[in-house]
């Protein structure tokens, strides 16, 4: 009887474990999103937020490397500060240009 209630204590002290494994990660996933947002609302004016924002609704995966790239480049110092909506449309169709450039040939 003893070994069943250990092993039951076990399971629960692994779950708890575990439990509280997630709660930190997730906690630590928000305060990054928080900080990226920060910097975010200091380098881009609020339409180009705006923009980024729309953008994310329709392509995450695209407005998160995109976010990255805008931080990164700020951090640099090659980005003006505050970026505006014509200046992120103009970025955003740079890539959009480089996008279509891919030629593929076949052998």
């Amino acid at each position: 009887m003893s070994e069943n209630f250990d092993d039951v204590e076990l399971i629960k002290r692994r779950k708890l474990i575990e439990l509280q494994r997630r709660i930190a990660e997730e906690k630590r996933r928000r305060e990054e999103e928080e900080r990226k947002q920060n910097i975010l609302r200091v380098i881009l004016t609020p339409e180009a937020r705006s923009r980024l924002t729309n953008i994310r609704m329709v392509k995450p995966e695209f407005a998160a490397q995109l976010e990255l790239q805008l931080i990164s480049l700020a951090q640099q110092g090659k980005l003006p500060i505050p970026l505006t909506d014509e200046q992120l449309k103009s970025i955003l169709m740079e890539l959009q240009e480089k996008k279509k450039d891919i030629k593929i040939t076949w052998m």
